[in-house]
């Protein structure tokens, strides 16, 4: 009788904790899933509707709105700066003026003021286009906590802060602690690179003189014959500008491939294959492939996990920010 009655309210308290966790998974500081249900209850089908439109003549704007939205959260937090024309603003800076997809965010922001003038910010447009790219590539979908404002500062020095091709892993945990984000939230959303493209210019260092222990002159860390592969595909002198797939396997679907090519040393970032040459993140990248003896991760459910912390690091609520009229300026 005793024992029972300790039991009952000690289950009730685990249960509510497990309950308060689950909501922390859809809900942020200021953020909370259906934000615009009765001021905008059209926002996210309307955003959705844009997205698919433009995906349909360019599948290049899926991974581009996805980086667009980790660019935009390591630098101010997720507020939108990055969208603010200007020749000193982020976007203005080599790692954002590549991105693929800002015509998309215009476009959506032009249909959702007809609909709901000065209701929903770019921000969450930001969170609801990456959200729904994801989709388009045969990811799944995740739940995107809403009610963010716009930024009213956008600084290209601050582009610093993002996460560079070069960085060591120390350095790259060390970025991602400082915004609140695990280990596991690296390894995670770095599989975001799945789909989509980079540039010769970012890793073309790793093919030609980068070591003397290799034959061809290479990163040690890479397949030989991917070497060859991107040698004829990035020259020394060729085009810097041109786009390599950072997933060889499957560079238009969202999936675990990117995370095969890192086992097979065939990662085209330093910084991406480093997650395999590590320890410290290699476990998380074989939990992804369900390497026997370790507990499997699933990468889809986990992605959105890790994106909807992402998606809540250093917001504005409040009078912290405003509901631009436009994105690419402040009001």
């Amino acid at each position: 009788m005793g024992a029972s009655f300790i039991r009952t309210p000690t289950l009730l308290f685990l249960l509510l904790i497990a309950m308060a966790a689950a909501a922390a998974l859809v809900k942020g500081q200021g953020t909370r899933v259906g934000f615009y249900s009765r001021t905008c209850p059209q926002a996210e089908s309307i955003v959705q509707k844009t997205v698919i439109s433009h995906f349909q003549s360019n599948p290049a704007i899926a991974p581009g709105l996805l980086r667009m939205h980790f660019h935009d959260c390591f630098v101010r937090g997720c507020d939108a700066s990055i969208l603010i024309n200007g020749s000193s603003t982020e976007k203005n800076t080599v790692p954002n003026s590549l991105l693929n997809g800002y015509d998309v965010i215009d476009d959506a922001k032009t249909r959702l003021e007809a609909a709901c003038p000065g209701v929903v910010s770019c921000a969450d447009i930001l969170a609801l286009a990456a959200r729904d790219s994801v989709v388009l590539t045969k990811g799944i979908t995740w739940r995107v906590p809403t009610g963010r404002k716009d930024g009213r500062v956008s600084l290209a020095s601050e582009v610093s802060n993002l996460p560079a091709p070069r960085d060591s892993i120390e350095v790259q945990k060390q970025k991602f602690a400082d915004k609140g984000l695990t280990d596991q939230d690296l390894v995670t959303l770095v599989g975001g690179h799945t789909i989509g493209t980079s540039a010769c210019q970012f890793f073309r260092y790793r093919l030609y003189n980068f070591s003397t222990t290799t034959a061809n002159g290479a990163d040690p860390s890479m397949d030989a014959a991917f070497v060859t592969q991107l040698q004829s595909l990035c020259p020394a002198d060729g085009d810097g500008s041109r786009r390599i797939a950072l997933d060889t396997g499957s560079p238009n679907r969202f999936d675990t491939s990117f995370f095969t090519n890192l086992r097979n040393g065939r990662g085209v970032l330093e910084s991406d294959q480093k997650l395999w040459t590590d320890a410290s993140t290699r476990t998380f990248v074989q939990r992804f492939l369900g390497v026997r003896g370790l507990l499997g991760l699933n990468f889809n459910l986990e992605f959105g996990r890790s994106m909807v912390k992402m998606s809540n690091i250093g917001i504005k609520t409040g009078t912290e920010g405003e509901i631009r009229r436009v994105c690419t300026a402040i009001n």
